[in-house]
């Protein structure tokens, strides 16, 4: 690691103040702002590098691609091993030794990354169903919470599935009950019930959220519903599920205690049970750009953890000045005392990866405090990164991940703003400025990614932040450690008061916010290099900022950080300029959609509401199905749908029962037919024909038109899927 330590005064293999003097007058200056954080600063984001790289590729790795990689991280270790003696020799320079060095780790690094996600998914390859299931499922209830279309849904591991192969079964699968009223069985009871199964879906267009690869990561390799009342096969287990029943039963008595949506909420940020909270809430702190306040996050440990180690400062400083016999390192005992109770923190959390990742973050800035260490810099940050990237690489695609490195790394940097103009602040009104500040600086830095991931900008989501997170952190957060420590004796009553109060003024300031005018702006889909130039752009500027550009003399440092720019401008024009598809057909065939002046037009008011849905978010499209099937585009029959594409083609859609029967009489050419069912196999068309049976092959269907007609390509084509 000396190469990348960034401390280095001389090289190895040169010892004795001679070897030292001689390296320290040849060696160039640094760049300002690596030589500020370190060169280890870099470390995360090269194995980010790798990861991004894997991911990239359109095709899984092959032994071809691992002897490549093989063979470059061998050329680098020779080359960082080789760089110096051939500077002692004469042979180089000691600044192109330097930067050889410097190079072959980086690049070795970046080489690391990719091995670390293809070990990552080895390790986690699991069965995928490639069928539709329905009959009996038999499983271990290991989570429950709640879909975007407000349905209980249950997560099994150790499956049985009737006639199913052990070697093909899935480690896990999720349920929705759809009619379910019975109590809910509780996390490690093992159950049976009759379900509709088949693999996690694909996405709704090339360049949509692939839900595939999450379930890959997650080990879940079938998703679907059940109308059956559940039946207990095995009583719940004890163990570690007794802890997790224990945490439930924490979450049911908060929301006991303070009721409603409020209660909920509370609950879902002190034990990360979300499952009481309803999608109507959901809805209004997503247009109101507040709900990354319910999942735990970096926000909620960093104020638990701050508040512990205030408190227990405060404490011991107090016991001292009383001449209690303390030790001299109080602010260690508190970092310590705070570090155990942001770990209690993540196991009633539940231990989901956002809260991980938040866990890795605070720990190592405690930890720093313990060893005498800076506690806040850009190097404990890339501490953090780099050990949540070894061990969860697949976390650099998630957009937790992305903004929350965001939001620290932007509250570092105005961390010496804020040291200078602070003193200028009344002392009483100190913690609040800094919490207006925190929530202004860490907005601005997330706004980007969350409208990039999410095809939505909240206008006023900088104003509900303002006036919710000090909340958060002067009244929430405290009060739920005091109500924690109270609860054994019966005494949490009036810490959940105040918790309720709280979650109240929340939930109040999200229904105002969303109920503006205007208050969600709705944006098209970024293409898919954008959020990586982004991504990347930012670092890179952030890393090579020396406090200013010296025109004259371009240096690394400067060089790097115009790079930077240029890549966040590069993916602001291609976002921008990026243009829709034209047409647009659901992996089903239950829907097709058609780019208008007015918009994208559905073919049907009803039916695929989700991929429909899905496509106008993407388009940057607020209005509805129906309002979208309503626009001028489609004719015909409800079952029989027609519109008209440039160059004299058309789009026939068939749905419904006897679809299939319909469908061949259409089949002329320059005519795109889709039908949702499927058609006999092996017969010759004049028209292009999407049958359900192709479309299950291909996945949903991009169409744009070319010089010689309409050019299709199919999303299982164009991206690579997971395994």
């Amino acid at each position: 690691m000396a190469a990348i330590s960034g401390d280095m005064t001389a090289p190895p293999g040169l010892s004795g103040a001679r070897g030292a003097s001689r390296h320290a007058t040849a060696r160039p200056a640094r760049m300002a702002a690596t030589s500020r954080a370190g060169l280890f600063a870099w470390v995360p984001v090269c194995l980010a590098a790798g990861i991004a790289l894997w991911f990239a590729l359109p095709v899984a790795p092959d032994r071809w691609h691992w002897i490549t990689a093989g063979a470059l991280a061998g050329l680098c270790l020779a080359i960082g091993r080789m760089a110096l003696p051939w500077a002692e020799r004469g042979r180089i320079g000691w600044s192109l030794a330097d930067a050889l060095r410097t190079g072959a780790t980086g690049l070795l690094l970046v080489v690391a990354g990719f091995g670390l996600i293809g070990m990552r998914s080895a390790l986690v390859a699991a069965p995928v169903m490639e069928w539709r299931y329905y009959g009996p499922v038999e499983g271990r209830v290991v989570e429950i919470d709640r879909s975007a279309r407000d349905r209980i849904r249950l997560t099994l591991d150790r499956v049985v599935l009737h006639d199913t192969a052990p070697d093909r079964t899935p480690a896990k699968v999720r349920l929705s009950l759809m009619d379910n009223t019975d109590p809910l069985p509780p996390l490690g009871q093992r159950v049976m019930l009759t379900g509709h199964l088949g693999p996690p879906p694909a996405p709704a267009s090339p360049g949509s959220f692939d839900f595939r690869w999450l379930a890959w990561f997650e080990g879940l390799g079938g998703v679907g519903y059940t109308r059956t009342p559940i039946m207990t096969v095995e009583p719940a287990q004890g163990g570690i599920w007794a802890m997790h029943r224990a945490r439930m039963a924490v979450s049911q008595a908060i929301r006991d205690g303070i009721g409603g949506q409020e209660g909920a909420v509370a609950s879902a940020l002190m034990t990360g049970d979300r499952s009481g909270i309803a999608e109507a809430t959901n809805e209004v702190m997503r247009a109101s750009n507040l709900y990354h306040i319910i999942s735990i996050s970096g926000l909620h440990m960093s104020m638990l953890a701050g508040f512990v180690y205030t408190a227990l400062r405060m404490a011991l400083v107090l016991g001292q000045g009383l001449g209690a016999p303390l030790p001299q390192g109080v602010h260690k005992v508190a970092a310590l005392g705070a570090l155990l109770a942001s770990a209690a923190y993540l196991w009633l959390s539940g231990g989901g990866v956002a809260t991980e990742r938040a866990f890795v973050m605070v720990a190592v800035m405690l930890l720093a405090i313990m060893a005498d260490r800076r506690a806040i810099s850009l190097r404990t940050i890339a501490l953090a990164a780099t050990i949540i990237l070894i061990y969860s690489p697949e976390a650099v695609t998630q957009p937790g991940f992305q903004m929350s490195f965001a939001a620290t790394v932007a509250l570092i940097l105005s961390a010496g703003p804020w040291s200078r103009v602070s003193p200028h602040v009344p002392f009483w009104l100190r913690p609040v400025a800094m919490l207006l500040v925190s929530s202004l600086v860490a907005s601005i830095a997330t706004s980007p990614l969350a409208a990039a991931h999410f095809n939505r900008m909240a206008q006023y989501g900088l104003l509900a932040n303002l006036l919710v997170v000090p909340v958060m952190g002067a009244l929430v957060m405290p009060a739920g450690v005091i109500g924690a420590l109270l609860a054994p004796v019966g005494l949490a009553g009036p810490a959940l008061w105040v918790m309720g109060l709280g979650t109240k003024w929340m939930l109040w300031v999200a229904e105002w916010i969303a109920g503006l005018g205007g208050s969600v702006t709705a944006l098209p889909l970024p293409p898919g290099p954008v959020i990586p130039l982004m991504c990347f752009g930012a670092t890179l500027a952030v890393l090579c900022w020396g406090g200013g550009l010296r025109i004259r003399r371009l240096g690394p440092g400067a060089l790097g950080f115009l790079a930077g720019v240029a890549m966040l401008v590069a993916s602001a024009a291609i976002w921008i300029t990026a243009d829709r598809p034209l047409l647009l057909i659901a992996p089903e065939g239950e829907a097709v959609g058609l780019m208008t002046p007015q918009g994208r037009a559905a073919s049907k008011p009803s039916g695929g509401a989700f991929i429909i849905g899905t496509w106008l978010q993407e388009d940057g499209d607020i209005a509805s199905q129906e309002e979208s099937a309503a626009r001028p585009a489609w004719g015909g029959d409800r079952r029989d749908r027609m519109a008209s594409l440039p160059g004299g083609w058309q789009v026939w859609h068939f749905t419904g029962k006897g679809a299939a029967d319909r469908a061949p009489a259409a089949c002329r050419p320059q005519r795109i037919v889709v039908v949702s069912e499927k058609l006999p196999t092996g017969a010759e068309w004049t028209c292009v024909m999407l049958d359900l049976g192709r479309l299950r092959k291909t996945g949903a269907v991009v169409v744009g038109m070319g010089a010689d007609g309409p050019v299709l390509h199919g999303v299982n084509d164009l991206l690579r899927s997971p395994g």
